[in-house]
């Protein structure tokens, strides 16, 4: 069985961020966006090992601002708004990996997707809320199985310690990793350790 990616979004407190830092997951995300209850300001300048990409999330956002947190340290670049294509081929560099986000619900078209085809690295599939993200539901994953493209993807979305397993036995190459944020928290930007790592070790199998 493959070794999914695990990313852990809305980071936002030091010692939580270093606590986090010390476990098997491949991105820790920081939202810059102001409307979230996980915003954060800044990049914090602890040291982060390089086995963790620190990813910056961003809704709508100018390219100028974007550009200046890429400077400050970032290594991947998620957008949850309306970004365009093209929007998306200017903030993305050789060394800087971009995930578009997409809410989803019943009245998906793939065809939306069609354009970014090429130009971003990963999809990020989570549910549809006019507040981009972080409410601890899940959407239909059956309309995972319609998915035409080979984009590979992060499922995100209400993900928690029971649903885990369930993500796991989906039957997709394309899944390449999974976005733990709101049901891991002991209040908004403030992660539970012990629960990541009993998520960690359904995750990793052991």
């Amino acid at each position: 069985m493959k070794r999914l990616k695990v990313k852990v979004c809305g980071m936002r407190e030091p010692a939580n961020m270093q606590a986090l830092a010390l476990l098997p997951i491949d991105y820790m995300g920081f939202i810059f966006y102001e409307k979230s209850a996980r915003y954060t300001p800044e990049l914090p300048n602890m040291l982060i090992p390089d086995r963790i990409k620190k990813t910056g999330v961003f809704v709508n956002a100018e390219k100028a601002f974007i550009h200046k947190k890429v400077e400050q340290g970032l290594q991947a670049i998620q957008l949850h708004g309306q970004e365009l294509p093209a929007f998306c081929e200017q903030v993305k560099t050789a060394d800087i990996e971009v995930i578009k986000a997409f809410g989803m619900d019943a009245d998906l078209s793939w065809k939306t997707f069609a354009p970014y085809v090429g130009v971003v690295d990963y999809f990020l599939f989570d549910t549809s809320s006019p507040q981009h993200g972080g409410t601890g539901r899940t959407f239909d994953w059956a309309l995972l199985k319609s998915y035409p493209y080979d984009v590979p993807y992060f499922l995100s979305g209400g993900l928690d310690l029971a649903n885990i397993p369930h993500a796991l036995a989906i039957a997709d190459e394309r899944l390449i990793g999974l976005d733990i944020n709101s049901k891991f928290e002991l209040e908004p930007g403030l992660k539970d350790i012990d629960k990541l790592k009993k998520a960690l070790k359904i995750i990793r199998h052991e």
